[in-house]
């Protein structure tokens, strides 16, 4: 056989060992869109979530919900946290708890546990700090305990992803020997994916990123000052904050998950998008809709992100509506952009 052609079957083969390399990346890069968490955030009900609920979830192409089983503290002078009490909701109490994710399961959504604290003066979580070393023990062993509760549900009903707190910087930072055992020790009783979910101005001042799966951003960054920024402009303001996350990402080697993300139906909305005044102000559907399309476009497509769970949506088929300025996307233009983007990103 002549030289020329022996060189001309290499590159062939080299050719096509090349082309099938890069339909095997692409093929794993496609494969990486279509897992996104396309989750809501599911709001606790007195009674239990229903199959006529669930199927208002697919109709959005929702894959994934997070359980919100709160805790709480009397003031920020209370170490000790109160939690799975008869007077809370039912959607609150383990029994609750079980009852929505084994009916989310039997639609293969998946789930979320993430427990909250709530401060009975309205204090933010995230400034919590107790003065003495007692306090702060008295805290932890409380704290272990509410945690632990919910790990071992989410490993009873292998729950796909579990949120070891929510919005507690200080504790997180003021007291990492705590934080170290602590997600070591539900290692040891659960086996699926840790998050922490970290307020967004906060999400890259702190090191606990390196012990779990996730970094995990309620993610209300303000995006513009204006009363009603058209789609360009919402996504300009993006780009610093996503140029962070992309960083924060690569110097972890994690990927990012919005634990929170969503926006009010009102004028100004993304000027401080965390806002939950009761004041009253201009609704403003056609923003929030614009709001949430950005974000789709911004971050659904990236390998780095693992896709976001919406703030909030409620059990009750007639929540929202266009009298309602609240974050819920119910029965406003904005549910159908949900379900568009939902539905190009779906597993």
């Amino acid at each position: 056989m002549k030289t020329t052609e022996l060189l001309f079957r290499n590159d062939l083969s080299s050719m096509l060992l090349l082309m099938l390399l890069w339909v095997s990346a692409s093929s794993c890069q496609s494969d990486q869109l279509l897992k996104k968490y396309n989750g809501i955030s599911l709001v606790a009900s007195r009674d239990s979530l229903t199959e006529k609920q669930v199927n208002r979830l697919i109709d959005i192409n929702a894959n994934a919900a997070a359980l919100m089983p709160y805790a709480f503290l009397n003031s920020e002078d209370s170490p000790e946290l109160h939690f799975n009490s008869d007077r809370q909701w039912f959607g609150e109490r383990v029994e609750g708890i079980e009852q929505a994710i084994d009916k989310l399961h039997q639609h293969n959504i998946r789930v979320m546990i993430k427990p909250h604290i709530w401060l009975r003066n309205g204090s933010f979580t995230g400034d919590l700090n107790f003065e003495t070393d007692q306090d702060w023990a008295q805290f932890e062993n409380s704290y272990r305990e509410y945690i632990l509760l919910y790990a071992e549900i989410a490993e009873k009903h292998q729950v796909e992803l579990f949120c070891i707190g929510t919005e507690l910087y200080n504790f997180v930072k003021n007291r990492p020997e705590f934080w170290g055992e602590l997600i070591a020790e539900i290692r040891n009783h659960y086996h699926g994916k840790l998050v922490y979910a970290e307020n967004w101005d906060k999400v890259d001042q702190t090191e606990i990123w390196k012990s779990l799966d996730y970094i995990g951003v309620d993610a209300y960054f303000p995006l513009s000052d204006k009363v009603s920024p058209n789609l360009q402009e919402i996504r300009s303001g993006w780009q610093k904050h996503k140029s962070m996350l992309q960083d924060l990402s690569e110097e972890y080697d994690k990927p990012i998950l919005f634990t929170e993300y969503g926006y009010r139906s009102i004028d100004f909305a993304l000027k401080e998008p965390w806002h939950s005044g009761r004041e009253k102000t201009e609704t403003n559907h056609g923003l929030q809709a614009r709001a949430l399309e950005a974000t789709y476009e911004e971050f659904w497509t990236e390998n780095w992100f693992a896709g976001g769970f919406l703030w909030k949506w409620h059990q009750h088929e007639t929540s929202g509506g266009l009298e309602n300025d609240r974050f819920t996307p119910q029965n406003k233009p904005a549910e159908n952009t949900i379900k568009e983007y939902y539905r190009k990103f779906k597993r």
